[in-house]
């Protein structure tokens, strides 16, 4: 049987607008096997773990739920990779062992006063804060460089541990969860509108794309359609918040190779974008201007005419970061062939956004919802660090394109829609300037959140640094890490 018939097989239980099938666990164990699905995500609640699918061909989404009554559920990562730090974030958080898979905790560093505190029975304990056993490496010559969790930059904390021979990486292994929140914990018994100010803080660049998604998942599990003004908006936030992100890496990513001017230039206009923001909706990050029903507040003429001038300038100035980068050899020679994937790689964890399409991985969340057309998908083909700045400086333009037409067509109406007091279960996906943001959650009959999980794309763009850097000198590192840009507090919940 396909993947697909495996997870068709199984009994529906009601999602909106996807469905989720519930499997018995010798169903659920052949998803190990690679297909032409791609793991979006896996998660729990409790007693029982869910994991959503990728059918790339029919741009479908496909949710699979097993019960976990004893704790226990097959591995998928022994044939899905991308699986293996979900399963650990399972073990952590619902007590839920995936047998064949890495036993080694991922959030709880040992240090947390209950076990499985989101299972159904969560188990006092004393803390026992023991190390993290690394992956050993053996031969000639090799050690070992730690560095972090805190940093000599203002940057959020985490461990990575280095084996190198000489001044070639051999292996990289990398701890997070330093930054856990307990969002997850704190949205339970909320109502959406009550929850969404966690959303909005997971990870706090992507602070649009999280909100949008929680919102969304909102709207579909109560089945509630929010008025075009609001959908303008959102679509407008949205784009903002891609354009000043990557113009935040385009500049980080030339200074990490020792190019100063395109990081100051970049900063300068984003700036710019950052400020007209804050005049057009009362935050710079435009952090709770949205919410499940629709937006906290209008876009006013003069925000409007404060956002075009900011993205005339942006719009000037990316020639010139172009061509500073394209005529100075020293730059090229750091990023061209730099912290390169494998096809192969790219296949088996099936990366999200930028990391993905600069590696030619034809998705893009809007192509589900029909925000994108696929002729406007933009893809790069060297999977280099190269790759990686020019799929965000082509992405840059086109934001700035897509947020002229919206800014120029703003339909009149009303700003929010009542979310009702009913229970249901949705799911969304929504495409942040890092890739796909997801967000499930099901609500009890008075409308609250009985369960939820939000997933940052960085669960599958971690590991791919990890691979990344074999072969590279120590030095190139920062700039590798920054290409990629996976969020700390995004996998940290």
């Amino acid at each position: 049987m396909s993947a697909r018939a495996i997870i068709e097989s199984g009994r529906p239980v009601g999602c909106v607008p996807w469905p989720r099938y519930l499997l018995d666990a010798s169903r659920w164990a052949q998803l190990a096997s690679p297909s032409d699905l791609a793991l979006l995500g896996l998660w729990g609640e409790a007693g029982m773990a869910h994991a959503a699918f990728l059918d790339e061909a029919r741009m479908q989404v496909l949710l699979a739920s097993v019960a976990a009554p004893e704790g226990h559920i097959p591995a998928l990562s022994q044939g899905r990779p991308g699986a293996a730090l979900f399963e650990r974030m399972l073990r952590d958080l619902y007590a839920i062992e995936a047998e064949g898979g890495d036993p080694r905790g991922w959030l709880d560093h040992g240090r947390w006063p209950v076990l499985g505190p989101l299972s159904a029975h969560p188990t006092r304990h004393a803390p026992d804060p023991t190390p993290m056993e690394f992956l050993p490496v053996a031969g000639e010559g090799v050690h070992v460089i730690p560095v972090g969790p805190i940093h000599a930059g203002v940057i959020e904390p985490g461990h990575f541990r280095f084996h190198v021979q000489g001044e070639i990486i051999v292996r990289l292994e990398l701890r997070l969860g330093y930054t856990h929140k307990g969002l997850l914990t704190l949205m339970q018994g909320k109502s959406p509108r009550a929850a969404a100010r966690f959303a909005a803080r997971l990870s706090g660049d992507s602070t649009v794309a999280h909100g949008l998604a929680f919102a969304r998942a909102a709207e579909a599990a109560q089945g509630v359609e929010i008025p075009p003004r609001a959908a303008a908006i959102r679509a407008a936030m949205l784009e903002l918040e891609r354009l000043h992100n990557h113009l935040n890496d385009l500049g980080f990513i030339a200074n990490d190779a020792a190019f100063a001017v395109i990081h100051a230039r970049a900063g300068l206009v984003r700036e710019e974008l950052l400020r007209a923001q804050f005049a057009a909706f009362g935050h710079r990050l435009m952090m709770d201007g949205l919410q499940p029903g629709g937006v906290a507040q209008d876009l006013t003429p003069e925000g409007v005419a404060a956002l075009r001038v900011a993205l005339a300038a942006i719009e000037a100035e990316l020639p010139v970061l172009l061509g500073y980068y394209e005529s100075h050899a020293s730059l090229q020679d750091r990023v061209l062939g730099t912290g390169t994937m494998s096809a192969d790689l790219v296949a088996a964890f099936a990366p999200g956004g930028v990391v993905g399409r600069a590696a030619g991985r034809a998705f893009d969340a809007r192509l589900l919802t029909g925000e994108l057309a696929p002729e406007a998908l933009i893809l790069q083909s060297g999977a280099d660090v190269d790759a990686r700045w020019r799929q965000r400086y082509a992405e840059a333009l086109q934001s700035i394109a897509f947020l002229a037409a919206l800014l120029a067509r703003l339909p009149e109406g009303p700003l929010t829609t009542p979310m009702t007091q009913r229970g249901g279960e949705g799911i969304a996906l929504v495409e942040g300037f890092r890739g796909e943001c997801l967000a499930w959650m099901r609500l009890d009959d008075g409308g609250l959140i009985e369960a939820c999980f939000l997933r940052d794309p960085s669960w599958l763009h971690w590991p791919l640094l990890e691979a990344a850097v074999i072969g590279n000198i120590v030095a190139d590192f920062p700039l590798i890490n920054k290409s990629i840009n996976g969020s700390y507090s995004g996998v940290d919940l």
